[in-house]
Order: C-alpha cells, then structure tokens, then sequence
C-alpha cells in the first residue's frame, strides 16, 4: 500500500462515522449538548468539516469547499466566512445549527476534495513543508496527519453524543 492510499483509508473511515453518526440523527439531538456545555453534534461535524477543509486546502493550494462551493452561504451561520469554531463561545456553538442532511453534504464535498488531492501525491510529496510558523516547519504528512487525528477526535465525539442523545436513561426504582 503506498503512503497516499493508507492516508485515504483513513479519512474514508471519517466520512464512514460521520454518515453513520448523522443517518436517524433528529434536529433536536443535532443541537443538545451533552451536560448542557458540551459540543452539539452538528458543531463537531460542522467543525471537523471546516478543520478538513481549511487544512487540506491550505496545503494543497487549493480553495475552502465551504466558501467555492457555496456552503458557507447555505449553512448562514452568524460567523465570519473562514471560521473554523477553533476557541468558539457557548453562544457561537449554539449558533451551529444544520440539518444532517447538508451536514453530510458538505463533508462529503470535503471528502471528495480530500481524496482528489491524495491522488495526486507520491512518497516524496509528504516532506514538502507547508508551514513555516512551527518549529519545527509542519511537513505534508505531518499535517494531514493531525488533521486525521483531530477530525477522528471530534467524529468519536459526536458519535458518543449521539449515543447519549438516543439512549434512554435506565435507573433502578427506588
């Protein structure tokens, strides 16, 4: 298997939870917080999306999905265009509201962007540097490595939110 391919493996099984997450999600789950504070699940896709794309993009040198394809207008979030939700408010996570569908519509958009751009690449694309500011200087793989990393972390979140939303609490009578 070659390097491109295992890096595509794992943002497929991204794109599979976060379908799975939202397929019999209703509105109201979408948007309850777990312990009233937590991240909502339509937050976390939504922020694992725009993590994706903006990533992904940036290191490509391509265009953000969200604002070429127009969903930075289809969502109307009360946010600037280029955010991300990174050091997001509670009011700003409230403001994240998205029918699954168009949740899955956009990250599927990103997918797609994503797996495009990794069958472009060889071995020796991944030590290319596409950020100075760290030190040291954030290679290829590096990035979409984190980028995996973080995306796999919030789509295990809302998956777990999910599961707190859609099962029924069970205590013994007293």
């Amino acid at each position: 298997m070659k390097s491109n391919e295992l890096l595509l493996d794992a943002f497929v099984r991204i794109r599979e939870t976060v379908a799975a997450t939202l397929d019999g999600v209703d509105d109201d789950a979408l948007v309850r917080r777990p312990s009233g504070k937590g991240n909502s699940i339509a937050w976390l896709i939504w922020h694992l999306s725009r993590v994706e794309d903006a990533q992904v993009a940036s290191a490509a040198g391509l265009k953000q999905v969200w604002t070429s394809q127009g969903f930075a207008g289809r969502f109307g979030l009360p946010l600037p265009e280029r955010d991300t939700g990174y050091g997001h408010s509670t009011g700003q996570v409230d403001s994240v509201k998205a029918p699954p569908e168009l949740l899955l519509e956009y990250y599927d958009a990103v997918h797609r962007q994503t797996a495009e751009f990794l069958g472009t690449l060889g071995d020796v694309d991944f030590d290319r540097i596409v950020d100075t500011r760290w030190d040291p200087p954030v290679t290829l793989g590096v990035r979409l490595v984190s980028t995996i990393a973080d995306c796999l972390q919030h789509v295990g979140q809302a998956a777990y939110a999910k599961g707190l939303n859609s099962a029924p609490a069970r205590w013994p009578a007293r």
